[in-house]
């Protein structure tokens, strides 16, 4: 991926305005003990160009290792996107942010992020995020979850016998985001024709490519895009919010026939129920968690299963024995899905190698010694998925693909975080779990397959991304 000009001004443009509100940052806090050790960076700019462009170039993971390397230690300071951040690393530092939610630390996201959902109310976004946290643990519990199993199975159905079969070679990656976002759509919000869903997925790519950049509305930049983007995707989804209102009051809607009609009726422990401004906006959170993870993850699910013939093999007998367990025109079930142990190992490496969720941030909400390291209130603290996922001391051999790693217990508490931890764990987790063995399913009984480019290169915006978009030769049972 080429780095814009304009991409470069906007960066060091904001940088510099939040520069000149900020005092340099001493060696020793106000305490006395010392913080992390680390650097700046550029001036203005900080090391963002380089946090973001080991992404783009495939290797996330050396930002973090090569300042592990160089200051010996499991937590670091840098400069990030205009703000001081302390980078933890490790189990530990992943277990020490995630149990002490709201209590040292809480959720924060980069001012584009806050741009880009703007609440109903004069409550902040982390405010809101606590509060739909626990209206997700109800709407995205496994209860509510299974009735959309059948649902899973029969767009998979639909999606293999339209876009796969019949075919002698298909791109992978943009045929699994087809999958997931036509998936989303439909449980999310009943959104099935795919004319309608088409004109939502152009807009919105554009608006997740622009999440995490420098908030800068110049023509041409990511950012500007995105909040066009937004606001075609907000008229859009309240549309449909506000009929679906009515439907609901006229008896025309089910209750329970999707996640709106889900959040529309669900009220909080006060009995308030949400604005159709912050149903909008988490309708758009949903679309994201429920397409972008999952899609990835089934992308490199094709790239392994094609690497590895007896991964493959595994698999294929896993699904073949659930498909013959089956009668004519029976669908998937809760039950078929918890069968599929082996399967569920293969996605978690592929998640391992390949997450989806590089890391996140968080905000100190008190000043606190963390390491022998004070970390002053206010500073914004950032985990890393490959801090341990790509660790040899915690994942022997750790570029090899080895679904043997979850068996038994499986992974160590708090190095396997595709989905985060603690309180802050993805409460679509389960979604994602049962979209993605659906299509592995469909997938392995229909084909193997071939990736016709052997060494495809991989980069990372913002979720990991084939550059080519996974080609591959399929070969029909």
């Amino acid at each position: 991926m080429e780095l814009s000009f304009i991409f470069i001004l906007c960066l060091f443009v904001s940088s510099v305005l939040i520069f000149l509100k900020k005092k340099h940052s001493s060696s020793v806090s106000g305490g006395g003990a010392p913080l992390p050790p680390g650097g700046r960076g550029w001036p203005f700019v900080g090391e963002s160009l380089e946090f973001l462009s080991t992404g783009w170039k495939g290797q996330p993971e050396k930002f973090i290792y090569d300042r592990q390397k160089r200051y010996s230690s499991p937590v670091f300071k840098t400069h990030l996107l205009g703000e001081q951040v302390a980078v933890f690393c490790g189990a530990n530092g992943n277990k020490f942010l995630f149990s002490n939610e709201n209590k040292l630390v809480q959720s924060w996201w980069p001012s584009s992020i806050d741009k880009l959902f703007p609440t109903s109310s004069q409550t902040s976004m982390k405010e809101e995020s606590i509060r739909m946290r626990k209206i997700l643990s109800k709407i995205l519990k496994v209860e509510v979850l299974q009735q959309y199993i059948g649902v899973m199975d029969h767009m998979a159905h639909i999606h293999f016998a339209e876009k796969w079969d019949n075919k002698q070679e298909v791109a992978a990656f943009p045929l699994t985001k087809s999958y997931t976002f036509s998936l989303a759509c439909k449980i999310f919000i009943s959104v099935d024709d795919p004319i309608h869903v088409n004109r939502l997925a152009e807009p919105f790519n554009v608006f997740v490519s622009g999440l995490i950049s420098m908030p800068i509305e110049v023509p041409g930049s990511a950012f500007y895009r995105a909040m066009n983007a937004a606001k075609f995707l907000r008229k859009e989804i309240l549309s449909i919010i506000k009929q679906r209102k009515i439907h609901l009051s006229e008896g025309k809607a089910s209750p329970t026939q999707d996640i709106l009609s889900h959040m529309l009726l669900t009220a909080d422990e006060n009995g308030r129920f949400m604005h159709e401004i912050d149903v909008m906006n988490k309708i758009l959170g949903l679309l994201i968690g429920g397409h972008d993870t999952a899609s990835s993850a089934c992308t490199f699910v094709v790239k392994y299963l094609s690497e590895l013939p007896r991964v493959y093999q595994r698999v294929y007998q896993e699904q073949i024995e659930i498909a013959n367990s089956k009668g004519p025109g029976e669908m998937l079930n809760w039950d078929d899905i918890q069968k599929m142990k082996y399967s569920w190992n293969v996605a978690c490496e592929a998640l391992r190698l390949f997450p989806p969720l590089q890391g996140a941030f968080r905000e100190a909400i008190a000043d606190f010694m963390y390491n022998g390291f004070s970390i002053p209130k206010g500073w914004k603290l950032y985990w890393s998925s490959n801090s341990t996922h790509l660790n040899p001391d915690i994942f022997p051999d750790p570029r090899k693909f080895d679904p043997s790693r979850f068996e038994g217990d499986g992974p160590a508490p708090y190095t396997f975080v595709p989905f985060g931890g603690g309180p802050r764990m993805c409460p679509g987790k389960e979604y994602a779990r049962m979209e993605i063995l659906v299509f592995m399913h469909h997938l392995v009984k229909r084909f193997r397959w071939d990736k016709i480019i052997p060494n495809e290169k991989i980069v990372i915006n913002p979720i990991p991304i084939p550059t080519k978009g996974l080609p591959i030769r399929l070969y029909p049972h």
